[in-house]
């Protein structure tokens, strides 16, 4: 074991720094989100249907991207990987500016699809943080990452609000100008980022073939928590934005709506490692499962500022548990020489999933409504919890 892993000194390193860089190129997403259907809403014509499609098209560009940004890293290296992806995000900012006011539909799309391809680098920060840490200190690491999404919901929404204005009459322009400044700021942070090159021992080795690693089942169970968790989270946080316009909400509410729902995403991960420590994985993924359930059962109960508002925070604090739980799970299943085909498989099946929910949601919305598409919630919660029981039985029958 080398020495970094020992004493986790550069690992507590690396890990401010990527919170750091996290508050402002993870604030980007928020801005997608939280405009990106209100922007196709404005854009569309006649049929509303395709509304969500610029949010859809963001996460489709982080599940494409997910394969070549982990192996351009293996390459090149952690560092510059996201240097290159942070940069990318802010020039898709620029381009999605363009894009509105031009008034073009199908160009903004592809300014999202772009911002969405940046992002597959952000989502390897927790890796990387995870990379550097011992054991024992790895569940921090990976929450003290997160732990930048506090400002990044803070940052984004906000960024929105006071700058969506800035090309008036023509809105929500100015918001995306806002993103290519996010993403010059998270440059800034990652230029302090040091991150040590695997041995050359290591790159050599090829490890395990890639379907034997996918076909253990605690791969499996880690796998499945975090695409459904992840899924789940945009399929509601995409659609509700959508659905308190219909229900006669404004879109500040909207707006703010995203913000404690981002709040809720990461403000745990102050203290969601040492949870994870003391009770477990396992138990804060079941935890994070209840909570989600949660929010379809507030979501189901009105339909007021403060039942959405509600429903977006246990929705956020969910993700957050089951999220951070199943990634720890993950770096369980593999060797480092592993480590980036697996990361890579990993976050292929969760952004994968995401952009089918992603892509569903405002077709549910529109054809079926707000209740129903809350329903949707239920059954998948229901079947990873089977797959954790199950995972439970099969370590007790094998201790026995």
């Amino acid at each position: 074991m080398t020495n970094y892993a020992i004493d986790d000194r550069l690992a507590r390193r690396n890990s401010i720094i990527l919170a750091g860089a996290q508050s402002f190129a993870g604030a980007m997403p928020t801005i997608v989100v939280a405009m990106g259907g209100l922007v196709g809403y404005f854009l569309l014509g006649a049929d509303k249907s395709l509304a969500t499609v610029p949010v859809s098209s963001y996460v489709f560009g982080t599940a494409a991207m997910i394969y070549p940004a982990a192996f351009l890293m293996k390459r090149l290296g952690r560092k510059l990987g996201f240097l290159i992806g942070a940069f990318g995000s802010s020039l898709a900012g620029l381009l999605s500016c363009f894009a509105i006011l031009q008034g073009s539909f199908w160009l903004f799309c592809f300014g999202t699809f772009l911002s969405g391809a940046g992002q597959a680098f952000v989502a390897q920060y927790r890796f990387a943080a995870a990379d550097t840490a011992s054991e024992a200190f790895r569940p921090k690491a990976i929450s003290w990452v997160m732990v930048g999404g506090i400002l990044a919901g803070i940052i984004g929404p906000q960024t929105s609000i006071l700058t969506k204005d800035l090309f008036e009459p023509v809105l929500f322009a100015g918001a995306f100008l806002g993103q290519a400044v996010l993403g010059l700021v998270g440059v800034l942070f990652l230029l302090f980022l040091q991150v040590p090159d695997q041995t050359k021992e290591i790159q050599q080795q090829g490890g395990r073939p890639l379907v034997e690693i996918v076909s253990q089942f605690r791969f499996i169970v880690a796998a499945s928590c975090a695409a459904v968790t992840y899924a789940l989270m945009s399929f509601v946080m995409t659609a509700t934005p959508l659905a308190m316009i219909a229900c006669n909400h404004s879109q500040e509410d909207a707006t703010l709506a995203i913000q404690w729902h981002v709040l809720g995403m990461f403000g745990p991960s102050f203290f969601t490692g040492s949870l994870i420590q003391k009770f477990g994985k396992e138990k804060i993924v079941v935890l994070g499962l209840f909570m989600l359930a949660g929010c379809s059962t507030v979501a189901l109960m009105g339909i007021e500022v403060a039942n959405f508002w509600i429903a977006l925070i246990l929705l956020g604090v969910g993700w957050n548990f089951a999220f951070i739980g199943a990634t720890t799970m993950l770096t369980d299943c593999y060797h480092p020489s592993e480590r980036a085909k697996t990361q890579a498989t990993n976050d292929f099946l969760v952004f994968g999933t995401v952009t089918i929910a992603s892509f569903s949601s405002g077709g549910i919305l529109n054809a079926f409504g707000w209740e129903k598409l809350n329903w949707v919630m239920f059954p998948p919660v229901v079947l990873c919890l089977l797959l954790l029981m199950l995972q439970a039985y099969k370590k007790r029958t094998a201790i026995v």
